[in-house]
């Protein structure tokens, strides 16, 4: 069993998780103020919004390849690939948690996705270059 390379991903994971959520809720924050200060408009806020789910959903897998190749680890795809999908996945479902003020994620959301990480990270060949 590849301990090392788990604990790799577990920190990769983690890092990218923190990053992607606190991009996420300034862009919200962004969007909710754009919203206050046009509010007779009607879909005011809307492009930061879905600038900055787009944003937090291309930077995930992109952080995850990039802490593993940093960590000295090749053969990413499946974290990469299956880490960025259920990303998407799981902040579009808690998407209105974050929206609001103050709001993040369930811990629980955190944790789970950051053990499916480290599996999924052991499950490359733990080829180094």
């Amino acid at each position: 069993m590849p301990y090392t390379r788990i604990a790799k991903g577990a920190v990769t994971v983690i890092a990218a998780t923190a990053v992607c959520h606190s991009l996420m809720s300034a862009g919200y924050a962004w969007a909710s103020d754009s919203r206050a200060t046009d509010e007779a408009t009607i879909g005011s806020g809307a492009f930061e919004f879905l600038l900055t789910t787009a944003a937090s959903w291309t930077l995930m897998p992109l952080l995850l390849w990039a802490g593993m190749r940093v960590m000295g680890e090749a053969d990413n795809v499946v974290l990469v690939l299956v880490g960025g999908l259920v990303w998407a996945g799981l902040s579009g479902y808690y998407i209105d948690d974050i929206d609001r003020a103050g709001g993040h994620m369930p811990v629980m959301a955190f944790a789970a996705y950051v053990l499916l990480g480290a599996a999924l990270a052991g499950i490359g060949s733990g080829r180094r270059d």
